[in-house]
């Protein structure tokens, strides 16, 4: 009995220790081009895309400083300034959206409901790109693709359909027992304030997850704004930017500078997903106390 306690002891250490070699040289493999992108942000020599060398041989901090400061023919300030106000709007309608949605999916019966929960399904089973033409000529015959107006178009093309990714949001809400809704029903509360004040607070890690996911949206996307923005240089938002800087008459100059603005722009998201985790843990600590 010993030797076979042994035996499957062993086994187990050694399933273990694989797993964890594996693990780790998934890991190194995954953060190699992130290593090499950080470290030739402060590359000193301008030789363009290609180097002999994986880390630089002299540093500076140089292409954070040009990046801010020359912005004769790219400016980064502006694009990063455009995609933070636009990914911020974008967020708080889109996870409004669809918190309201949801909740109404999800804790008010009302006709129809069953049809907008399938078509919500086989919207979301086409990609986005798929209508990018309609979409534009939808925003053109309303003249919101000129301009200032093009930020608005934006922020619309991200948040219209935010209502029909629901379903994760739906699916966590039917966990929260009924019960709890209808105890302050009773005591005098309106939907309103059952949502805001029973519903949203037990909510919390999900509300994180929605918020990440709808601020990340706008800031990584390049097609749609590509699309929408054109030749507004005014109007860039960090994707087009970063890859203007990759066009040959840039790549050699401003590549350092690229590798710069890739980082900076994976700050804000850094940062968002640093407040985020400590509500979510917070959320969770409560919940397991409950």
């Amino acid at each position: 009995m010993a030797k076979k306690y042994k035996s499957v002891k062993t086994q187990r250490l050694v399933t273990d220790v694989a797993v964890h070699v594996f693990l780790t040289i998934v890991a190194i493999v995954w953060l190699i081009p992130f290593v090499w992108l950080v470290a030739h942000s402060f590359r000193a020599e301008s030789t363009g895309l290609f180097t002999p060398h994986f880390f630089p041989e002299k540093y500076t901090i140089m292409n954070y400083v040009k990046l801010f400061t020359e912005t004769d023919s790219m400016n980064f300030p502006r694009t990063f300034m455009n995609t933070f106000f636009i990914a911020c709007c974008a967020c708080i309608i889109s996870t409004f959206s669809v918190l309201a949605v949801s909740y109404s999916l999800s804790r008010v019966k009302w006709k129809l409901r069953k049809s907008y929960m399938d078509m919500g399904m086989i919207i979301n089973l086409f990609p986005g790109f798929m209508g990018m033409v309609a979409v534009y000529f939808l925003l053109k015959a309303m003249g919101l693709t000129e301009g200032n107006k093009l930020p608005l178009a934006l922020i619309i093309c991200y948040t219209s359909g935010a209502g029909t990714g629901f379903y994760i949001m739906k699916g966590y809400m039917d966990t929260i027992p009924k019960a709890l809704d209808e105890a302050a029903y009773l005591d005098g509360a309106t939907k309103w304030e059952t949502f805001t004040k029973i519903t949203l607070p037990l909510c919390k890690p999900m509300i994180v997850y929605q918020i990440i996911t709808s601020f990340m949206g706008p800031w990584m996307d390049f097609i749609l704004a590509k699309v929408i923005v054109r030749a507004e240089a005014e109007y860039y938002t960090v994707s087009i930017g970063l890859y203007k800087m990759l066009e040959m008459e840039f790549v050699n100059n401003w590549f350092t500078r690229f590798c710069a603005g890739a980082v900076v722009v994976a700050i804000p998201i850094s940062i968002l997903f640093m407040i985020t985790q400590k509500c979510y843990q917070e959320a969770m600590g409560g919940a397991v106390k409950g």
